[in-house]
């Protein structure tokens, strides 16, 4: 069976992400301390479930840096992948928190929608002004970096949906202090939960397909199985497996069947092809092809293991 792929990795690059990952927590505690006590002198409940969400931001982001660091660390005889699915791993809990976050919240605002009280504007508006720049600083330093990476981006996720509750938070504190409007508070709370939800589905959905295997909803198997079938020494692809490691690798596993009983000299040649072939045109960087002659085995594309 040979194998092969193609990849790089750039340590400065992870070395930047690991200190905006630092920086970001950082920011994240303070924003969280101040935002509790805060919220219980005023008796906000827009503003302690903007902290609850920054406590998530807070254990999303540590998670996400432990998952940056072991995706780091080597392959081993008893870890031959290493760490790389961390990432993904992370990425697919923080999602989950940002669900469970957001029906925390529904039902602490339905409670509070019936039930409005009156609350401390001004306090509620300055510390919404502070998370709104804290976070709004860690949204930039992570922007980057979520573009191609599930982890980060479900980090830069919990921050972006805090800046932004952080901005409700401040409308509904200028909306208490110049026109006593306290029901607002809940409403807010409920658009929050409800923005959270349609933030962090997708992400859990895509975690998840990687968890599972899935192949990538971007590469069509029939296609990539006829044109491995054009070249002239293929009788036919079979046992097809395609899935995506982390964010870096995209893995084909197949049996080939060969029309004649041909050289393994011959088979590295057309198996140069085929590496080629997928990677420019799939992105799949790691093959790994069994060839065949006369087998007799089942030769449906897809073969239940």
């Amino acid at each position: 069976m040979a194998h092969h792929h193609h990849h790089g990795h750039s340590h400065s690059h992870h070395d930047a992400k690991g200190r905006n990952l630092l920086i970001s927590i950082v920011l994240n505690i303070i924003i969280t301390a101040s935002q509790v006590l805060g919220g219980l002198i005023s008796g906000s409940l827009a503003l302690l479930s903007d902290a609850l969400h920054n406590f998530s931001d807070v254990l999303s982001l540590i998670i996400s840096y432990v998952a940056s660091l072991l995706g780091k660390k080597k392959a081993s005889k008893d870890k031959t992948f290493g760490y790389k699915r961390a990432e993904i791993l992370a990425a697919f809990i923080n999602a989950a928190t940002l669900m469970v976050v957001a029906v925390i919240l529904i039902i602490e605002a339905v409670e509070r929608f019936f039930n409005p009280q009156e609350i401390a504007s001004n306090l509620v508006i300055w510390l919404s002004l502070i998370a709104i720049f804290g976070n709004g600083f860690s949204v930039l330093l992570l922007r980057k970096d979520s573009e191609n990476n599930m982890n980060m981006k479900s980090a830069y996720l919990h921050l972006l949906t805090d800046m932004m509750a952080s901005v409700a938070v401040l409308v509904g504190g200028l909306l208490m202090k110049f026109y006593e409007i306290f029901w607002v508070d809940a409403v807010l709370t409920m658009a929050i939960a409800l923005y959270l939800i349609y933030m962090g589905y997708d992400l859990l959905k895509e975690s998840t397909k990687v968890l599972m295997l899935f192949t990538p909803s971007r590469i069509e198997v029939k296609e990539i199985v006829a044109s491995i079938c054009t070249l002239d020494a293929v009788k036919n692809v079979h046992h097809v497996h395609i899935w995506q490691l982390n964010e870096d690798e995209i893995h084909l596993e197949a049996h080939i069947d060969f029309n004649e009983d041909i050289k393994l000299s011959e088979f590295d040649k057309i198996l140069v092809d085929i590496e080629e072939h997928v990677y420019k045109k799939h992105g799949i960087n790691h093959v790994n092809i069994q060839p065949e002659f006369d087998k007799c085995d089942s030769k449906s594309v897809i073969v239940q293991d």
